[in-house]
């Protein structure tokens, strides 16, 4: 595990090289904060997918007023507009606050979602936001009339995980959405949930949420629940 248990001692202290990881981890994570998406070069890399991915910002013009007022990041830009395919089903992929996770991860989960699934996910619309929090999805579905909004995400960089990816699906999207209307599949990258198993549990949620018409508290995740023999 990364995690800092049994770090050793120096006197009354750490010792220097557990300390100078430390200080290199905390940079890490802040520079993930700061770092910008290159969206031109995800969104090339998605449409080599099949998909035709069109990019879009929030309300929030800059990193700067992105950090100091999420709501903005949770809504549109004005003029914003999504290429909207006939599926109802969208992926709304935004940097969030670790642009490195995207850059890293989302296509290879976006791969692993069409090879488990393509009825479901080849045909999805999909977004590239910028300055994007998780409830930009709520307003993305609503404007463009989504059935159900998968957010990609950045997730809080951490000091042993500055490029983890979050998976935030929610059903019937709408501005006002709560966390407790949205199922998470987090820590998604190689040293925590893989690719694979990240896309067998959204693709159970988004299924599910569909046949049940809610996601969130009502929906529990039971994608790893095997069935009883017959």
């Amino acid at each position: 595990t990364p995690a800092r248990i049994a770090l050793g001692r120096a006197g009354s202290g750490l010792p220097t090289a557990e300390l100078l990881r430390f200080g290199l981890a905390h940079a890490r994570a802040r520079d993930a904060v700061h770092a910008a998406l290159d969206a031109e070069a995800l969104a090339r890399r998605l449409a080599e997918l099949g998909l035709s991915p069109t990019i879009v910002k929030s309300a929030a013009i800059n990193r700067e007023t992105y950090l100091r007022r999420p709501d903005l990041g949770r809504r549109l830009a004005p003029g914003a507009d999504i290429s909207k395919s006939d599926h109802p089903f969208a992926l709304v992929i935004a940097d969030g606050l670790s642009a490195l996770a995207v850059e890293r991860h989302a296509v290879p989960l976006v791969r692993a979602l069409i090879a488990l699934s393509p009825q479901r996910w080849a045909c999805a619309s999909c977004c590239v936001a910028l300055q994007g929090r998780v409830a930009l999805g709520d307003d993305a579905g609503e404007r463009f009339g989504f059935q159900l909004v998968v957010v990609l995400i950045g997730e809080r960089p951490g000091l042993s995980s500055p490029d983890s990816l979050g998976a935030y699906l929610t059903y019937a999207p709408r501005v006002g959405r709560t966390d407790a209307e949205r199922n998470c599949v987090s820590n998604i990258r190689p040293e925590g949930l893989g690719y694979e198993a990240a896309a067998r549990r959204i693709d159970w949620i988004a299924a599910a949420g569909v046949a049940r018409g809610v996601t969130g508290v009502g929906l529990k995740d039971e994608s790893g629940v095997l069935e009883a023999p017959r």
